[in-house]
């Protein structure tokens, strides 16, 4: 049995900023380039039986840079969609909705075909995702590489928990985190791992 290895794409403006970003496709900073290569070492000598790419630009450069061949995009991996949060920063929501907390209070519907979604819904893809993923860890290691919210969710749904645990793991542009097993059971084993 293979493990699952999640990365979180390289830095972009937005995430500098603390801007939500969902399907707004922004490249990688010159930064986020050199995060995406400097995982590269972390990566060598592993070879995927599955590897999969959000569809969007930030994560497949990350993967390219980061030496993940073969990768495929898959839609299921894209980030949360934040609705009419999209681009806006916590802080400002606070300004209007002081006590508002994405992992229970969600997000407004944005512009046509960006409805936002809630914990579930994130949930509901990232058992989707997993779902694929069992089917290849047989053959050896999987690679994810998108985005930290979704993986979020996924590590909480590969842990038997809740979508809305995703809100206690923290994870930091230009990572890798490995999950696991232990007797049987998954774990995480490594977690914003950086060279």
């Amino acid at each position: 049995m293979g493990d699952l290895l999640l990365v979180r794409h390289g830095e972009t403006e937005w995430s500098v900023s603390g801007q939500h970003t969902s399907w707004t496709d922004l490249p990688l900073t010159t930064h986020g380039e050199e995060q995406a290569k400097a995982l590269a070492p972390l990566l060598s000598g592993r070879t995927f039986s599955l590897a999969l790419t959000s569809p969007l630009g930030r994560a497949i450069r990350t993967a390219e840079l980061a030496g993940v061949t073969g990768a495929l995009p898959y839609d299921d991996l894209h980030e949360w969609d934040y609705g009419g949060y999209e681009g806006v920063t916590t802080v400002d929501i606070h300004r209007t909705r002081p006590d508002w907390y994405l992992w229970t209070d969600g997000v407004p519907p944005g512009p046509e075909g960006h409805p936002g979604e809630s914990p579930a819904e994130v949930g509901a893809r990232a058992d989707r995702v997993l779902a694929r993923v069992d089917t290849a860890l047989p053959q050896g290691d999987v690679i994810l590489v998108a985005h930290a919210h979704f993986l979020r969710v996924l590590t909480a749904r590969r842990l038997g928990l809740e979508p809305a645990d995703g809100r206690l793991f923290q994870l930091a542009t230009g990572t890798v985190s490995r999950l696991s097993t232990e007797h049987g059971r998954p774990v995480i084993a490594e977690w914003n791992t950086r060279v």
